[in-house]
């Protein structure tokens, strides 16, 4: 150490002051501004990318509650076609059973109507064949009783005093 200090030159010392001055002269002329705002420009790709990100980011989140709203939306909307089907099919099946109630209750009455007709038919039919049977039979029956003079005047007094009797 001692060495040195004891070489230390004046002149060198001043001529490397003035080539360090004129570095840093030609260094701040020509290569720090250029430095520099490389450097700025840097500082500021990376700002602009960092808000970009984070921009990036709260896009990305604002899509994801999107899209969370957009699924609530549609499984809702989804719920709501599925009850109006349901309810949809419940009123069908519930018409279609009542139109079918419908039908067999005309089916029914239209049933018992033919029946009521036929029966009232074959009862007319019926009566016309006894009121038949009895005409032939009272005929028969008459036509022996009236056969002799005595039993015509027998009869008629016979009947006359049923009517009086009435």
């Amino acid at each position: 150490m001692d060495k040195l200090i004891n070489d230390f030159s004046f002149g060198l010392f001043f001529w490397q002051v003035i080539i360090l001055v004129v570095l840093l002269l030609l260094l701040a002329k020509f290569a720090w501004k250029p430095i520099m705002s490389s450097i700025t420009e840097r500082e500021e790709g990376i700002r602009n990318a960092i808000a970009s990100a984070e921009a990036a980011r709260k896009e990305m989140q604002n899509l994801q509650a999107d899209n969370e709203r957009i699924l609530q939306e549609a499984r809702l909307e989804r719920d709501a076609l599925l009850k109006d089907a349901r309810e949809m099919k419940d009123k069908i099946v519930a018409d279609a059973k009542h139109e079918a109630q419908l039908q067999g209750d005309r089916m029914i009455e239209q049933a018992k109507t033919a029946i009521e007709g036929e029966k009232n038919a074959a009862m007319a039919e019926l009566k016309n064949q006894v009121s038949s049977l009895s005409l032939e039979i009272a005929e028969k029956l008459l036509k022996n009783e009236l056969s002799n003079k005595e039993a015509q005047v027998k009869l008629v007094d016979q009947m006359l005093g049923d009517v009086t009797l009435n």
